[in-house]
């Protein structure tokens, strides 16, 4: 939890910071140099306004291969809904700089078309080019690593999304995401290794506790048949939530989420009001 306090500050949730204008110019690209200028005009306008594409258009009659002005227009298509419009400005994007929008692409191709094979294939090219470490999706919540392993979940393939996550947990310099541990948790509960998935759960609490966990952690123990911890994490699952305790995201909700409700529908159960009522 404490690693990503740091970088949640700095990350933007959708956009990008822009190149640094200088390094062109220091490398002699003038053209991306003047182009990068421009589009810089761009940010003290509303993505939406009719100002701040026209002078990303500029930029791009400048250049056309400056990559950063396609991902910059996107960002209004992105957050309207029109994701046919935004995959295109993105193709060209990537198209001009693999390095710098693969990630950003594959991201959003997770968190927001749930097109889980092409934010595989945009995260795996980014693994084969980099150098160095793929970081985090953008809005700071997962290792890009994490965001594969969710998609091989959603596609069915849990045996892979549990060895992806257990292989990166185990990289000293694996940057924990906040719910790094509850998804891998849960991996494990569906796939009935309940003593692995508490003990993953027990590692989320201490990292970032949430209503989320607990409740899952609820289940885990309920399937255990230990009733006295399945209706204590339950209980504090309720309690965390009603405190706003629980996974969050402005935009989506992400995998593995509970709501009030869920939590409401399991405090029916006659398990948890027998041993509610024999306390």
């Amino acid at each position: 939890m404490k690693k990503l306090v740091a970088i949640l500050v700095l990350l933007p949730i959708i956009s990008m910071a822009q190149p640094n204008c200088e390094a062109y110019k220091y490398e002699g690209k003038m053209s991306l140099y003047k182009a990068c200028k421009k589009a810089k005009e761009s940010q003290i306008f509303y993505q939406f306004t009719k100002q701040y594409q026209q002078i990303l258009d500029e930029a791009l009659k400048i250049d056309s291969t400056y990559a950063y002005a396609y991902q910059a227009k996107g960002y209004a298509y992105l957050k309207s809904g029109d994701f046919i419009t935004w995959e295109k400005l993105l193709g060209k994007a990537v198209k001009y700089d693999e390095q710098q929008h693969l990630g950003y692409r594959g991201w959003c191709r997770y968190q927001f078309f749930r097109d889980y094979k092409g934010a595989i294939a945009d995260i795996e090219r980014l693994e084969e080019i980099s150098k160095w470490d793929i970081g985090v999706g953008q809005n700071g919540d997962y290792h890009l690593t994490i965001a594969k392993a969710l998609c091989y979940k959603a596609m069915g393939n849990k045996a892979k999304a549990i060895d992806i996550i257990e292989k990166q947990l185990k990289l000293e310099d694996h940057y924990i995401g906040l719910y790094d541990y509850l998804h891998l948790g849960v991996l494990y509960l569906e796939s009935q290794k309940l003593d692995k998935a508490i003990a993953a759960f027990k590692v989320q609490e201490k990292e970032n506790t949430l209503a989320d966990n607990e409740f899952y952690m609820a289940l885990a123990y309920k399937s255990l048949k230990d009733i006295p911890n399945y209706r204590k994490h339950l209980q504090k699952s309720y309690d965390l939530y009603q405190k706003r305790r629980h996974m969050f995201d402005p935009y989506t909700h992400q995998m593995d989420r509970i709501f009030l409700s869920d939590i409401a529908a399991e405090m029916k159960d006659t398990t948890f009001r027998q041993e509610k009522g024999n306390r």
